[in-house]
């Protein structure tokens, strides 16, 4: 095993947080980036919206399979060449994105590219790797208060490059970015966590014993109902603001970060306070926060009173919410089986993104022409109520057991 304090730049020793804060963060500026492309890439290519919409979806639908499979791999193999791994076939799916000529083959390097999200789910095991306990949950906060940046600024950005040198240029951004920070990880990336002795089989084979947890499924479900509206707004958002509020691309790319500054200040706020309030009541709040403020924007919309400012600025909450939710219940879930880490890393994020996957989908299909923003309010509120439901399910099994939570 390498050396337990972080030595930057030497594979011999545990990752530098800044690392693992880039290893994850590459995941979201694939997912973020090219959204405020999707109607002209649309257009290009002669396809609907609904179609060029499974370039977000079909992306998060592959995130979950590799998920699924990258947590017992990294188990049994180690972390660090599973990472690595993922990061080479990344770099060359962005190439494959730059040189289609097709819808198709656009697409298929996207689904390649959720090679990505093998960083993401196996990044967030190795900071429960290398802190426990309450110091996870903040490790754990920091990480993703971190990456929280990468969405604020990266449809910014992308808007602007799609609105000035075509929807190819942020694929040329994702390229850079995966070959630099494969360099970094291979310089970087020491091993966190000691290669089990079990078969793959083995590996796969634990799943019953997290499945069959109520405490496992209901920091996972809770997870993904809340990351739902996330996922959901990445779905629907690029209609409503380019069709709904008339937006051009490089306006729509600097509305849609809003919900990332949220993100950024749900972090914040979860790696402050959460030792002191508890992981369960810090669910709690940031889903309740979230039900009131939709519920304001679905209000709003029916009563025909919204507007670009009032829509973009109300989801600041919803991601502000996310950013109190995700941690605590990444932190959760890992904590229920420690000796499983890396599997229940990979099993949580398959089910967070592969309901992400499926929620971002139906958020494309209940929006269509004259349709508002409504539609997809009422869709939050029905998963935030759902996903309160579950954590107080989840306080009520900890009280049963005698825990105070995790």
């Amino acid at each position: 095993m390498p050396s337990s304090a972080p030595r930057y730049l030497r594979p011999d020793s545990v990752p530098h947080l800044s690392t693992l804060i880039l290893l994850v963060g590459t995941g979201a500026l694939a997912i973020n980036i090219f959204l405020p492309s999707l109607q002209n890439i649309a257009a290009q290519f002669d396809a609907p919206y609904a179609q060029a919409q499974l370039l977000v979806a079909g992306y998060l639908a592959a995130s979950g399979v590799v998920q699924l499979l990258a947590g017992p791999f990294a188990d049994r193999y180690g972390r660090r060449p599973v990472i690595l791994f993922g990061l080479v076939v990344f770099v060359l799916a962005s190439v494959g994105c730059l040189l289609a000529n097709s819808f198709e083959t656009l697409l298929a390097c996207r689904i390649l590219q959720a090679s990505a999200a093998i960083g993401m789910a196996i990044g967030r095991a190795a900071v429960r790797d290398i802190y426990t306990g309450d110091r996870a949950t903040s490790a754990m906060a920091y990480v993703m208060m971190g990456v929280s940046v990468v969405p604020m600024i990266s449809p910014a950005i992308g808007g602007f490059l799609d609105q000035f040198f075509g929807w190819r240029a942020s694929f040329w951004v994702l390229l850079v970015t995966g070959v630099l920070v494969l360099l970094l990880c291979w310089r970087d990336l020491g091993e966190t966590a000691e290669p089990s002795d079990k078969s793959i089989l083995s590996q796969f084979a634990e799943f019953p014993e997290l499945l069959t947890s109520p405490r496992f499924l209901g920091y996972c479900l809770t997870c993904m109902c809340s990351a739902g509206t996330w996922f959901g707004y990445l779905g629907g958002a690029p209609f409503v603001g380019t069709v709904v509020f008339g937006l051009t691309p490089a306006t729509f790319g600097l509305f849609t970060a809003t919900p990332a500054v949220g993100y950024f200040l749900g972090n914040w706020l979860t790696g402050t306070v959460s030792q002191r309030i508890g992981l369960n009541r810090m669910i709690l709040a940031g889903l309740l926060m979230m039900l009131v403020v939709i519920a304001l924007a679905y209000g709003l919309a029916v009563a025909g009173l919204s507007s670009a400012y009032s829509f973009f600025g109300l989801m600041i909450f919803i991601g502000m919410g996310n950013g109190m939710v995700i941690p605590t219940t990444t932190t959760g879930m890992l904590s229920v089986r420690p000796k499983l880490a890396g599997t229940a890393a990979g099993l949580g994020g398959a089910l967070m993104i592969g309901g992400g996957a499926v929620f971002s989908a139906v958020a494309g299909a209940i929006l269509g022409p004259g349709s508002t923003e409504a539609p997809l309010m009422l869709f939050f509120l029905l998963l935030l109520a759902i996903g309160v439901l579950l954590i107080l399910m989840v306080m009520r099994r900890e009280r049963k057991l005698g825990l105070a939570g995790v």
